[in-house]
């Protein structure tokens, strides 16, 4: 029987991604044949698996994508300690989680699925997809500004001293759309990167909003709605992934 890495089973059992299971295999949350699970371990689907209390097989109802419109003070994580916690905010009946993060104070798209392969072309920044974003920042919005974030801008982030983020960012798309405002696409996803980038700048961003991933748009949609992806947009997604790594 074909063994897999853990990390890698209980995301395509749709419980969390690949990085979700790591820290939880981490935390102490995940054992295999009732010892705890080590990190890059393998397993066998005939093996007993749980996360918690709960045992994970392979199995599952049906293959689920959402397309959620996440409102400011929601959290993309599927830790249940977390009381907003996106997976409980939606409620989906089927084990669903969230592709990549949009942070607390955003809001707008976020993806949730329960299909693996899907979750690791999406989240591999070598694969340069695209994410619309609408900013509005406390000062007006010049030319040298637009110039500045198109070409890349180099964020860091500290704590305690440890440098936990030092990047400069790809060049990327940007247009501005009023006197305190722009729209800007990226093909990366650095924590809290557009924030950082605009900090850098000497801005501080007041509204961030999502409006697209890929092909998929959150047009028509209200804060806290989700609705599945449609026949046609799941059909143009895989196209615009096929030779994707993942």
């Amino acid at each position: 029987m074909e063994e897999i890495r853990l990390n890698k089973f209980l995301s395509e059992a749709g419980v969390c991604s690949r990085r979700e299971a790591d820290r939880m295999i981490e935390e102490g949350r995940i054992t295999v044949d009732g010892k705890k699970a080590e990190t890059g371990m393998r397993v066998r689907p005939d093996q007993e698996i749980k996360v918690g209390k709960k045992v994970i097989s392979m199995s599952r109802e049906e293959e689920v994508l959402l397309a959620v419109y996440k409102p400011p003070g929601v959290i993309c994580t599927t830790d249940r300690r977390e009381k907003r916690n996106i997976v409980d905010y939606v409620g989906y009946p089927t084990r669903i989680y969230p592709i990549g993060r949009l942070d607390k104070d955003s809001e707008g798209l976020i993806l949730m699925t329960n299909i693996g392969g899907l979750v690791n072309k999406m989240m591999r920044a070598a694969n340069y997809h695209e994410k619309e974003y609408l900013v509005t920042v406390h000062k007006p919005v010049t030319e040298a500004f637009l110039e500045r974030m198109a070409k890349g801008v180099r964020i860091r982030k500290e704590e305690k001293g440890e440098v936990l983020l030092d990047a400069m960012t790809r060049p990327c798309q940007v247009e501005k759309l009023g006197k305190y405002s722009f729209r800007i696409i990226l093909t990366q996803g650095l924590n809290r990167q557009i924030r950082r980038m605009c900090e850098a700048l000497g801005y501080q961003v007041t509204h961030l909003k999502r409006v697209r991933v890929l092909n998929i748009e959150l047009k028509g949609m209200h804060p806290g709605t989700w609705r599945k992806v449609t026949d046609k947009e799941l059909k143009e997604l895989l196209e615009l992934l096929r030779g994707s790594a993942g």
